[in-house]
C-alpha cells in the first residue's frame, strides 16, 4: 500500500512523503533534517526525491538527502536544480516502486515549474503541484506571466475530481480570506472556512485538498465563472479576455490584506 504524509518544514512549508513497504519518496525537501527524521520513525528508506522547481524551500535540503541515502532525484528539464538530479521534461512519465508519475509542465510561478501526477496510487489519484496550486489559491508570478499561469491551472483542472491536490503551503486559511471577498455569496466557502480554522486550531494540516473541492472554492479556478467576473468589474477592472480577468484577479491578490 502507498501511504501519503506531510512532512512540516520551515514556518509553513510541507514537504510530501510517499512510503511503500520501507521504501519512501519525497516531494521538495527544503531541508534535510525533518526528513531524516521521519524516515527514521518510519524505519523507511528514501530511494526517491521529487523537485517541482528552483527554490530554496523546495531543494535546500537535496544535496544532504543525496549524500546520506544514495536516491534518486528527478526535477524539471527547465529549471536550475542542485547537482545530482535527473532532469525530466513535461510529457514524461517516471516509475517509482512500480508507481507512474506523469511529469506536467505547469510554469508561472517560476519559468520551468513542473508537477507530478500519479494517476495509480492507491485510493484516489495523488498530484504533487508545488508552489502552483494552493487550496483557495495560486502561486505568485514571479518568473511566468498571466497566460501561462491560467494555462497552467487549465491543466491542472483537466485532472479528475477525486485527486488529491498536495501543495507545497499551508496558506489555506489566508487564501479563503480571500476567496470570501471574491465570491461573498459562495455557499462552500463558509463551511470549508470553518472546517480548515478547526483543522488548524488542532495543529492538523488542511492539505491535501481534492481537485472537486478546488473548483468550488479557488477563485483562480474559477475566474472564468460570472461570480468573479462581476467582482472584477466591480473593482473597476476592464475584463475582455479570459487571460485579462486572471491577471486582474492575481494583481487583486498580490495587494490583498
Amino acid at each position: 500500500m502507498c501511504i501519503l504524509h506531510p512532512i512540516a518544514a520551515f514556518t509553513d512549508n510541507y514537504i510530501w512523503a510517499l512510503r511503500v513497504g520501507a521504501q519512501a519518496l519525497v516531494v521538495d525537501p527544503g531541508d534535510a533534517r525533518p526528513v531524516l527524521d521521519w524516515l527514521a520513525q518510519e524505519a523507511s528508506t528514501l530511494t526517491g526525491i521529487l523537485i517541482t522547481h528552483h527554490h530554496a524551500d523546495h531543494t535546500g535540503g537535496v544535496a544532504e538527502l543525496l549524500a546520506h541515502t544514495g536516491a534518486r532525484a528527478w526535477g524539471p528539464a527547465g529549471e536550475n536544480l542542485p547537482q545530482g538530479v535527473e532532469r525530466v521534461p513535461g510529457g514524461a512519465t517516471l516509475t517509482w516502486q512500480g508507481l507512474a508519475l506523469q511529469v506536467i509542465d505547469v510554469p508561472g510561478h517560476t519559468a520551468g515549474h513542473a508537477a507530478f501526477f500519479a494517476p495509480d496510487a492507491a485510493g484516489s489519484p495523488v498530484l504533487f503541484c508545488g508552489d502552483t496550486l494552493f487550496s483557495a489559491g495560486c502561486g505568485r508570478l514571479f518568473e511566468g506571466t498571466p497566460e501561462q499561469m491560467l494555462n497552467s491551472l487549465d491543466r491542472l483542472a483537466a485532472l479528475p475530481g477525486q485527486t488529491r491536490v498536495c501543495c507545497s503551503h499551508e496558506y489555506t486559511v489566508s487564501n479563503l480570506r480571500f476567496a470570501r471577498a471574491v465570491e461573498p455569496n459562495n455557499p462552500d466557502l463558509p463551511l470549508y472556512t470553518a472546517w480548515c480554522e478547526t483543522e488548524r486550531a488542532a495543529h492538523r494540516p488542511t492539505l491535501p485538498s481534492t481537485l472537486s473541492r478546488e473548483m468550488r472554492i479557488n477563485p483562480f479556478l474559477r475566474s472564468r465563472e460570472p461570480s468573479v467576473r462581476q467582482a472584477l468589474l466591480q473593482r473597476g477592472w476592464v475584463i475582455e479576455s479570459d487571460m485579462q480577468a486572471f491577471a486582474a484577479l492575481r494583481r487583486w491578490k498580490d495587494d490583498f490584506r
